[in-house]
């Protein structure tokens, strides 16, 4: 009877697994659809566009040509008009010197002949009639006006639609996920020398596999990429993966998208919790205060785990005041009376508060700053079970190294309220790794990678990041992938170090 059941919950939940691949299948087509009918109608409207263009081109040719022609006609027609009238007037001038010279030959006195004989002959010698060009300055062939569009035809009749580049093809094995960075490389299928370059979109995203087209962010786009890879850096790993897809672009067109890919990008993030903060710290979203006042005005905190699983900075600010007591004068007695019951889980000098995320196994990182002016602060891992007056090192349940600038300046490492002191110079930013599986916390400078302390242990509990701060603040850095320099560090750290045990020669 029980393995009915299980076996029917192992079907029922495969059913529903399917149901969710297909209605996300069909919502993805009902999506391509739109897209194909919004598609069609851009590029239509982009054709009309090309050929109206190209029509105005035309009507523009045609017009510049029938001004030419009609500047040439204008020409020739003025040349000839004036070579008309100057042959009229001479033909005019011609026919009546003519007339007169017939007249002159019924002259009968030899004087009055005589004398109209030498006016005549005057007058031919000066008549405009003997001066003219008898040849056309101009001919009437028009035909260096003519045209011959049968190539330009021939290369009409040849217009088509672009070559669109082939898709891309992203190779997994080639892409590379390390130190918050993602590089993807990717090839043509067949060589295409007319590729001017790419582009490349990317998504975060919680689901491994084919990109979903529901309840998914948009597309981040990288263009004019001129390689076939391409590196994106400083990324918060918040979500476990992130979709790729790549696009060929020539000068006017580009390409279909290549098979997207989906990488992982797993990483530990992890926020503040509320709830396990001391009373004299003030959590509020993203930013806690110490709170020399013992935590007046924050009965409204608010229990439990917010913003779990997304990358985020943490603030821990500083709240100076002059005359603020130090940890060792503060006491439980000058505290405001608790009135939020589990929410006073830290008194005394432990001004700490936990993450609210469990290490329960495997590699991580992440990274903390404290400001300049920050008096005293610890940075490591406690179990769940941390008490409400345990501090963080002085436990055999937490560990963590300590920096204290308050009267004389200290930088130590803390377990089972033993001190282990550093002789090195306190980081302006402090990596934390931690190796839950092989029994590992390790603390670097987080921009040299320099190792400060190693503690050697085996975790039988799930952990918590922990911090405390006093009079100052810290800032923390969450969804960061263990760097590419601990990891080679890791494999020859490992009886080069000080570990747990070297902590029980020397009492706090």
């Amino acid at each position: 009877m029980d393995s009915q059941k299980e076996a029917l919950q192992r079907i029922i939940s495969t059913l529903a697994s399917k149901n969710d691949e297909i209605q996300n299948f069909i919502y993805t087509l009902n999506h391509t659809l739109k897209g194909v009918q919004e598609n069609s109608s851009n590029v239509l409207s982009e054709l009309d566009e090309e050929f109206d263009s190209l029509y105005s081109i035309l009507d523009d040719v045609k017009e510049s040509m029938i001004s030419s022609i009609k500047q040439e006609q204008a020409r020739k027609s003025q040349e000839l008009q004036s070579q008309l009238s100057q042959c009229n007037n001479a033909l005019e001038n011609s026919e009546e010197l003519l007339e007169f010279a017939t007249r002159s030959l019924d002259i009968k006195e030899p004087e009055e002949f005589s004398k109209a004989a030498r006016q005549i002959k005057d007058r031919v010698t000066m008549a405009s009639a003997f001066r003219l060009s008898l040849k056309p300055k101009v001919s009437d062939n028009m035909t260096h006006l003519m045209v011959d569009f049968s190539q330009e035809r021939q290369m009409l009749q040849t217009l088509k639609f672009l070559p669109v580049p082939k898709a891309p093809e992203i190779d997994p094995v080639e892409c590379l996920v390390a130190d918050n960075s993602v590089t993807v490389a990717w090839r043509m299928p067949e060589e295409d020398s007319k590729i001017d370059h790419f582009m490349m979109e990317y998504r975060k995203t919680n689901f491994d596999g084919l990109p979903r087209v529901k309840d998914e962010r948009c597309w981040e786009m990288i263009d004019n990429i001129k390689g076939t890879e391409y590196t994106l850096a400083g990324l918060k790993f918040d979500s476990k993966y992130m979709n790729f897809r790549v696009r060929a672009c020539n000068k006017a067109v580009a390409g279909e998208y290549s098979d997207p890919v989906t990488l992982e990008t797993k990483a530990l993030n992890f926020s503040l919790d509320n709830s396990s903060s001391h009373l004299n710290l003030k959590v509020e979203d993203s930013c806690v205060e110490w709170d020399p006042t013992g935590g007046k005005g924050q009965e409204s905190k608010i229990k439990g785990k917010e913003n779990k699983g997304s990358a985020h900075v943490t603030s821990l600010k500083k709240h100076a005041r002059s005359g603020t007591p130090s940890p060792k004068r503060t006491s439980v007695g000058s505290r405001p009376p608790a009135v939020r019951g589990s929410r006073d889980r830290f008194t005394g000098e432990s001004y700490t508060v936990l993450g609210d995320t469990a290490i329960e196994g495997g590699q991580h990182y992440w990274e903390v700053k404290a400001q300049k002016d920050c008096k005293s602060y610890s940075v490591g891992v406690a179990y769940k079970t941390l008490g409400k007056f345990d501090q963080l090192g002085k436990t055999n349940t937490s560990w963590c190294i300590h920096v204290n600038s308050w009267l004389q300046n200290t930088f130590a490492a803390k377990h089972n309220n033993k001190v282990k002191a550093l002789d090195v110079p306190v980081p302006e930013k402090i990596g934390v790794f931690c190796d839950f599986d092989g029994g590992q916390l390790s603390f670097y400078d987080a921009h040299s990678k320099q190792l400060l302390y190693s503690f050697k242990t085996k975790f039988t509990q799930p952990v918590l990041p922990g911090f405390m701060v006093w009079c100052g603040g810290l800032s923390l850095s969450t969804g960061m992938q263990v760097p590419s320099a601990v990891r080679t560090l890791q494999k020859s750290e490992n009886g080069m170090t000080g570990s747990a045990s070297s902590l029980n020669n020397v009492t706090q």
